[in-house]
């Protein structure tokens, strides 16, 4: 039977039905800020797809911003932070103690004692090493966690599960992760930056900082600290602005035109957007990485007036500027290729511990007192620490270095509502594994997470016929005892 508008009674409420599920649905997309996700460029005409449009968090955020300080390498816990009074006097022992390192199992192994002497520092009264004397003076700002562990003792596999969550290749890292769930708010230099040391990347090289199976807009753009942050950024003397944006126009034209027929490729709609971030960012990455523009005093702060702390220096002082302009996540990389330039200490525990202490404990003590001076320390999250820590005993029969160690180590948090003056966990007497208040990589992740705003097991990204998350399938709480 028809109506008079020449449409079945079925047809008519199919589309009537429809038309309110629309409605719905529109409101969904607002909320999850679909709808806003179209940003304009620079000039104000141009429109594109702009992945990085700022997102609400699930409930209000504590932290802003991260600024992760990678020790690539695994700096050793009983040397820093985890004091072992109990060693004192074993030095050069063999006992009996269960390892597994890059050299395999072993049973037994011969003691090195931890080569610093130890103080309490603070109202805290936090065990810390005579390596890190300037990162007293902001002990009592600092969260330890003494009871880390990972799944690998391998430095490639355990860098990929501290960076991405998973021990194999092909996951989004954490700052992708954060990026695809908040956005950046600022929209002219990158939502995720990378700041490598000089002497070389990290093993694995790229998968450290890469999306992985997302779009590659939320992999991290690498900046460096010396006098060309960011390569290939200028535009050539000889074109105008004018000139180059007609010409991102045609590309972005032919491109869209290209990309209609494969949909299911998000390299493409990155590059464009790529292109249109690099063009916002000739006018404002310049003036965010300028580091020498600051006075005399903050840069002395930060040990740049010294050979040995100016480049890890200079990327803490970069670091503090990129949040001050609304970047969600800077990681800064201490430790150059995969040597003894890294703080993989396999042979002179001494020699290697102090040279990249040396390098990096004033910047990190100049960074958490001038965020704190600015009022910025409370929506900055400062985390530190490596890929694993390293064992009691020696590796070899001869020197003082030590292996891998994945079953109990040390990393910190500072800032960003971290409970500073506290530390939670504990390893047994010689450091060599976790003993009291066990924690995985996917609880550090989780509070990073939950301390942007994000919670930690709702953010998913479909992918393979799941839905993937950071954390993992299994319900991951954040660390609440340094909440």
């Amino acid at each position: 039977m028809s109506v008079p508008c020449g449409r079945t009674r079925r047809e008519f409420i199919w589309q009537a039905g429809g038309g309110f599920t629309s409605v719905a649905l529109a409101a969904m997309l607002a909320e999850d800020g679909f709808i806003d996700s179209q940003a304009y460029a620079a000039d104000g005409v141009t429109k594109f797809d702009n992945p990085l449009s700022p997102k609400k968090p699930h409930f209000p955020a504590k932290a802003k911003s991260v600024i992760f300080l990678y020790m690539y390498g695994g700096p050793s816990h009983i040397d820093t932070f985890d004091y072992k009074p109990g060693m004192k006097g074993m030095d050069g022992k063999t006992i009996k103690v269960t390892t597994f390192g890059r050299g395999g199992h072993k049973n037994e192994g011969r003691i090195v004692e931890p080569k610093w002497n130890f103080k309490q520092y603070g109202q805290s009264g936090a065990w810390v090493s005579d390596l890190f004397p300037h990162l007293t003076t902001v002990i009592d700002d600092i969260a330890f966690i003494k009871s880390m562990t990972a799944d690998s003792p391998i430095h490639g596999s355990a860098m990929l599960q501290m960076n991405t969550g998973k021990i194999l290749s092909g996951s989004p890292c954490i700052g992708s992760w954060v990026n695809y769930g908040l956005g950046t708010v600022n929209q002219n230099l990158p939502g995720f930056v990378v700041m490598l040391d000089p002497r070389g990347g990290p093993i694995s090289g790229a998968k450290n900082w890469s999306s992985g199976y997302m779009p590659a807009s939320y992999q991290a753009t690498v900046v460096n600290s010396g006098a060309t942050p960011i390569m290939n950024l200028k535009r050539p003397e000889s074109e105008s602005d004018a000139m180059q944006r007609q010409m991102l126009d045609t590309i972005r034209e032919y491109d869209s035109e290209h990309e209609a027929m494969r949909g299911d490729n998000s390299n493409l709609a990155a590059r464009i957007a790529s292109y249109e971030l690099a063009y916002r960012m000739q006018s404002s990455a310049p003036e965010a990485t300028d580091v020498h523009s600051e006075p005399e005093h903050i840069k002395e702060m930060y040990g740049l007036n010294s050979k040995k702390t100016e480049v890890f220096g200079s990327q803490c002082l970069m670091a503090r500027r990129l949040v001050e302009r609304g970047v969600r996540f800077i990681q800064i990389y201490s430790g150059g290729n995969h040597t003894e330039t890294t703080w993989d200490a396999h042979n002179d525990i001494m020699e290697n511990h102090t040279l990249h202490a040396g390098e990096t404990d004033l910047p990190i003590a100049g960074l958490i007192k001038d965020l704190k001076q600015r009022g910025m320390l409370d929506s900055t999250l400062i985390v530190w620490g490596g890929e694993f820590g390293r064992q009691p005993v020696a590796e070899y029969a001869v020197g003082t270095g030590r292996d891998h160690n994945c079953f109990g180590f040390t990393m910190w948090m500072a800032g960003g509502g971290v409970r500073g003056g506290f530390s939670v966990g504990e390893t047994d007497e010689l450091g060599s594994r976790a003993i009291q208040d066990p924690f995985k990589v996917k609880h550090l992740h989780a509070t990073v997470l939950n301390q942007m705003g994000i919670d930690p097991n709702r953010l998913s990204y479909f992918y393979g016929g799941l839905n993937q998350k950071l954390v993992g399938v299994e319900h991951t709480e954040p660390i609440h005892q340094i909440i």
